[in-house]
């Protein structure tokens, strides 16, 4: 399965970048796309693992409840 990394805006509009095979690549793909972030953009960049990219924009939008508090990470 592949990674999808994407650039999300407010009100969770989601704009596909890029799609990795490994997760290194993805990773150090994300890590210098925020790293290129000042404070007048707009959006985060989010790295998901799905199986499709409909399935990815599913999961970014969707939202998840908080942790509970004293669980180990």
């Amino acid at each position: 399965m592949p990674y999808f990394v994407y650039k999300i805006f407010d009100k969770k509009k989601l704009e596909f970048v890029d799609s990795f095979g490994k997760y290194r690549d993805a990773k150090d793909f994300s890590r210098s796309m925020r790293a290129d972030l000042t404070e007048d953009d707009d959006h985060t960049i989010k790295m998901v693992f799905a199986k499709h990219q409909d399935e990815a924009e599913r999961l970014l939008i969707q939202k998840r409840k908080p942790r509970p508090l004293g669980e180990d990470a």
